[in-house]
């Protein structure tokens, strides 16, 4: 599952450039997939906390497949028409079933065992799904058996009928899946697990370190997204040859990020430790990428990305710490967060026009910055 979240969000950094050529629009424009695709994080974020609600992890999970597959359906009329606002509506909908995926995976790992383990097995998590990033355009590449730059909107039709095929399997599949139903610490209020720092508050909106959590991962999944999403339009704005080559220079660092993660946290590194390190990590990746020769630049993506590795392992479990009978609050707000990727790329693509593509990762730096801060205090703020 966590799989096919990289790989919904990988066929972006393939359809970006191919908009920008074949429909010969601005990088700010072709980046509006992007924002199609993550704003339906900011719309159905709580809606589906109670759809989960309702019907549990399982048919959410589901559920998500089958909003996949409507969504790239309809790539294929948006290409036959060359219509991007059509490419939206995909675009959205497909960000639909990314949002209702997330929106029980992500709790689902993080509560299925100890919360201080949880970072270690969202690592295992992260390696699938950062590995189907680079894939998707691949995929695509090979399938249509042309060079981004050479490739009509109507040669997309046939790789996306095996996309379409393969998620409706995955949706049968997850619906057949012998997955329990898991609930955190204080959030059955039939048990007699209590979570004694939930029990006295009476909103979401009393709990501090998931709040600035919540901002935290939204500037995380933005300029995770940057790091990842931007690599081929990046190859391509350079020049260089086989762009859609270049989209495994992030997804490789974030792997070797998250092999570290498994192997180290618990038992030799905290989750608060882990997201100060990658923070310092990413940090120093996005000022190289700004201050180094063009041609060595693209290649400083990778730590910023290895720095992005962990954040998400980590910001999960530390934003949603003694949430009790508030859990599944927590989570919708968290995966409304993930709207961070419609904007901060957004601007990003914008910042290129005006600026140029290299300047315009300058964006990554706050939002590292403030990251680093929740590590540092953030996650520790607690109402005795």
């Amino acid at each position: 599952m966590f799989f096919a979240i990289g790989f919904a969000l990988g066929i972006n950094s393939y359809i970006i450039p191919l908009l920008n050529t074949a429909l010969d629009i601005s990088s700010g424009e072709s980046y509006l997939v992007i924002a199609a695709t993550f704003s339906a994080f900011l719309i159905f974020g709580y809606p589906a906390s109670l759809v989960i609600g309702k019907i549990g992890y399982k048919r959410t999970m589901a559920l998500s497949f089958l909003m996949f597959a409507l969504g790239f359906y309809l790539f294929i009329p948006s290409a036959q028409m060359e219509s991007l606002p059509l490419f939206l509506v995909a675009s959205f909908i497909s960000g639909m079933g990314n949002t209702f995926l997330q929106a029980s995976v992500n709790p689902y790992i993080t509560i299925l065992g100890p919360m201080e383990s949880a970072a270690k097995r969202m690592s295992y998590m992260g390696i699938a799904n950062k590995l189907a990033w680079p894939i998707a355009p691949l995929f695509l590449a090979l399938i249509i058996g042309k060079d981004v730059e050479n490739v009509s909107l109507t040669d997309i039709n046939i790789p996306f009928y095996i996309i379409i095929g393969v998620f409706v399997l995955l949706g049968v599949l997850a619906l057949l899946a012998k997955l329990p139903e898991v609930k955190a610490v204080g959030e059955d209020e039939d048990s007699d697990d209590v979570c004694l720092y939930a029990e006295s508050k009476t909103s979401i909106w009393q709990f501090p370190h998931l709040l600035l959590g919540v901002l935290a991962l939204f500037l995380y999944v933005g300029v995770e997204t940057v790091s990842l999403g931007t690599l081929v339009d990046y190859a391509t704005s350079l020049g260089l040859a086989n762009a859609e080559y270049y989209a495994w220079i992030a997804p490789i660092g974030m792997v070797l990020g998250y092999i570290c993660g498994a192997a180290l946290i618990p038992k030799y590194l905290g989750q608060a430790t882990a997201l100060r390190i990658c923070a310092v990590t990413a940090l120093f990746g996005s000022l190289m990428v700004v201050f180094s020769p063009e041609e060595y630049s693209i290649y400083f993506i990778a730590f910023m990305a290895l720095g992005c590795s962990l954040m998400w392992p980590a910001l999960w479990p530390l934003a949603m710490t003694d949430l009790g009978k508030f859990t599944k609050t927590g989570s919708s707000l968290m995966v409304i967060a993930i709207v961070g990727g419609a904007l901060i790329p957004t601007v990003y693509g914008f910042m290129k026009d005006v600026i140029g593509a290299q300047d315009a990762y300058w964006i990554c730096v706050p939002c590292f910055l403030y990251i680093l801060y929740y590590g540092l205090k953030g996650h520790k703020i607690r109402t005795k």
